[in-house]
């Protein structure tokens, strides 16, 4: 019997085989990572490297976390600027990706299935080009004389951005608010493209037939009927663009301005301008509570919805 067991122990199994490798991935690549950036954020910063918190000396080994990187953050008030400022920029990103992407989605789930294997190359094309090159071209594009500021002057746009305090003054589109978001949108719109259509393609369509036979206009099923049972698409896209756009840090630097505080340049600027490791680390560490921990309270709260 004892024998038995443990060859049923050894051998392989291959759903422990699937469930461990993502398991052993994130461990590897997220959690340790993460554990030496929370050590660093409780250590202080010598001459040229950061300091241990463990200390060993007479046969005593003894722990000094040193809290006062976590104390400066809620003393200056730059830091909690930044921290709100790259909230709203990805919550703004996050609502123009959905106002964008929706509607394509739902236009790539209703065509001729013939047609979807192309629609979905044109989303991702992009990613056929360098990220960097993607963004750069913006500033090409955006600056004066470029193919989408020329038709922004022409029709007034301008102004009206100007008037709604995402640029300065007319006529100067780059390094502001409406750049910044502008590149954002369009780097992140196929990361909420894809789970809307995936989610979208699978909708019944009877349930929209049953609606319009029971007297339900199509501006009607679509608030009642497609946009609830398309609820986990809309999530999973605002999760995939929300998350990375907090802490953005290339597409700021590249196309945003001096009003554009967010806190990806922020710690940039703490690692390698100011060489201060440990209260980069603590930036660091706040920003992950700041995006793990309302994932977190959702994914408890849908377990809980989906618990019979």
């Amino acid at each position: 019997m004892t024998k038995t067991f443990a060859l049923k122990l050894l051998r392989p199994n291959g759903a422990h085989a699937v469930v461990g490798v993502p398991y052993a991935w994130l461990l590897l690549f997220f959690a340790l990572p993460f554990l030496i950036v929370l050590r660093i954020s409780f250590s202080e910063m010598e001459a040229v490297r950061v300091g241990d918190i463990f200390n060993y000396s007479d046969g005593t080994l003894s722990l000094r976390l040193r809290v006062a990187n976590y104390l400066f953050l809620g003393q200056d008030d730059l830091y909690l600027r930044a921290y709100l400022s790259s909230l709203r920029y990805a919550a703004l990103t996050t609502i123009g990706c959905l106002a964008i992407g929706y509607p394509f989605a739902y236009f790539m789930a209703r065509s001729k299935p013939s047609h979807q294997p192309l629609l979905m190359m044109l989303v991702m094309l992009p990613f056929w080009t360098s990220f960097l090159l993607r963004v750069y071209a913006w500033k090409v594009l955006l600056s004066p004389g470029g193919w989408v500021a020329t038709p922004i002057h022409a029709l007034g746009l301008d102004r009206l951005l100007a008037a709604l305090g995402l640029i300065e003054a007319p006529g100067l589109l780059m390094h502001t608010p409406f750049s910044l978001l502008v590149g954002m949108v369009y780097t992140y719109l196929p990361f909420m493209v894809l789970p809307l259509y995936a989610t979208l393609s699978k909708l019944d369509v009877r349930l929209l037939e049953a609606a319009a036979d029971l007297g339900a206009t199509p501006w009607s099923t679509f608030w009642r009927i497609t946009v609830p049972l398309s609820r986990r698409g809309i999530v999973a896209g605002a999760m995939l663009v929300f998350i990375p756009c907090v802490g953005e840090y290339v597409t700021p630097e590249l196309l945003g301005g001096p009003r554009t505080l967010m806190i990806g340049r922020v710690l940039w600027d703490e690692f390698f301008g100011n060489n201060d490791w440990p209260l980069a680390s603590a930036i660091a560490v706040l920003l992950c509570l700041l995006v793990l921990l309302p994932m977190a309270l959702y994914n408890r709260a849908q377990a809980e919805e989906a618990r019979p």
